[in-house]
């Protein structure tokens, strides 16, 4: 630790760190739905079969995401986040190797499974990091550095795919998360007063706003965390939010291509655009979630954005269904995605701050019921396409998802007490 003085600024650096990381778990998610046709005609995978591979991901994702969290909460982010990178990085070259569905499948199963737990192990770090007052900003730019990798990659994708095999892209983009991981083993600490960059002025700062109790008071278990009366609307909403982000990654390229008529050029521009302007929106979103909070309260703020946000998220999205133009379908659709996730700072900033010292696994309790959603997403929209032919109908059933999550945060409370 450094000399007292001036607090230094090296919580910043972390937030950097961390919002690569966001950026890095997306390029696979983005970059597998963008290379689908091409996965498809090679391994001669049926949509229903890719449905699944898509499903298998985020099964394994859901059922290994509390585990991981329950393990971060006793040995600490640093250790669990470089082995899920470098997981990551693995499995990103190893879906290079597939050479049949029922391979595919699999990987992508083991795949999930070690990138799970990623983002809570995030929410653990600004839990310890992160000064209460700055919260919603941070969770709004580390989403955005997520959103805007996702927003990109179809372009990065299909420039690659030019010169490269879909097979050599998943392998260059592996070498990405390896970087990461061995820079973040080297450099990030647990707690701010372990790490060399931190002055005395800036770990006191720290430890004084984070709003987590003393150690010797954290007796926290799985049990307590479900007892916690809020879990359920928080976890019901962000089935939504997840429900609707792998519709945008996974089957948004094809609905504009069947649907909608979009060339090539076309789709390049708005299969990202969803996640282009849901960075704007993340950031946006954390900072009107820090200024509501201190004009309105912490509750009325928080719940005001969540209510809202959701609700003319699910109006553009129906709107999007039934503009006559193209393009015009395609920007509103991408409104209403921006939308639900303008809810993302409030959502984590709610689950950091009712999970306390228990942040990483009640953060993982909400990103596991929002896996439940992105499961079923890729599958609902296979089945109801293939019965009905109709690929609006699908886009219908996430409106009505939307609502649904708007009421939720009619009954949020995200004050710790109400725990």
């Amino acid at each position: 630790m450094t000399a007292m003085g001036s607090p230094t600024l090296t919580r910043y650096r972390v937030v950097a760190a961390a919002v690569a990381l966001a950026g890095v778990t997306y390029l696979d998610r983005v970059c597998v739905g963008v290379l689908a046709p091409s996965i498809m005609a090679d391994l001669h995978i049926s949509p229903i079969q890719m449905s699944v591979v898509f499903s298998a991901f985020t099964l394994a994702y859901a059922l290994f995401e509390m585990p991981t969290a329950w393990w971060a909460d006793r040995i600490g982010s640093r250790r669990v986040l470089t082995r899920i990178v470098l997981w990551w990085s693995a499995f990103t070259m190893l879906t290079a190797a597939a050479t049949s569905y029922t391979v595919m499948l699999a990987v992508r199963f083991l795949f999930g499974a070690g990138e799970a737990g990623a983002w809570p192990n995030a929410a653990r770090v600004f839990s310890r990091w992160i000064p209460l007052r700055e919260r919603g900003r941070v969770q709004g730019v580390f989403f955005a550095g997520a959103h805007l990798a996702g927003g990109l990659t179809p372009a990065l994708v299909t420039l690659m795919a030019l010169y490269l095999p879909w097979r050599m892209v998943f392998v260059a983009l592996g070498f990405v998360g390896l970087v990461w991981a061995a820079f973040w083993h080297r450099w990030f600490r647990d707690e701010p007063r372990e790490h060399p960059s931190v002055n005395a002025a800036e770990a006191d700062l720290i430890e004084k706003t984070r709003g987590l109790p003393p150690e010797q008071e954290h007796h926290g278990t799985f049990s307590e965390v479900l007892r916690i009366p809020s879990l359920l609307p928080l976890c019901l909403q962000y089935v939504a939010n997840s429900y609707g982000y792998y519709f945008f990654i996974t089957w948004l390229p094809t609905y504009l291509a069947k649907s909608r008529g979009m060339s090539s050029a076309e789709l390049a521009i708005f299969s990202g655009l969803p996640l282009t302007l849901s960075a704007i929106a993340d950031i946006s979103g954390g900072f009107t979630l820090d200024a509501l909070c201190r004009r309105l309260g912490l509750r009325l703020g928080t719940c005001a954005i969540g209510a809202l946000s959701y609700s003319l998220a699910a109006a553009a999205m129906l709107a999007g269904t039934l503009a006559s133009n193209p393009r015009v379908g395609g920007t509103l659709i991408a409104v209403g995605g921006a939308f639900s996730m303008f809810t993302l700072a409030p959502s984590w900033s709610t689950a950091i701050g009712l999970g306390g010292r228990n942040t990483a696994l009640l953060s993982s309790v909400m990103n596991t019921s929002g896996q439940v959603g992105a499961f079923f997403s890729p599958l609902v929209l296979a089945f109801l396409v293939d019965r009905t032919g109709n690929w609006s109908l699908p886009l219908h059933v996430l409106s009505g998802l939307y609502l649904i999550a708007a009421v939720c945060w009619l009954f949020i409370r995200p004050e710790r007490n109400s725990a």
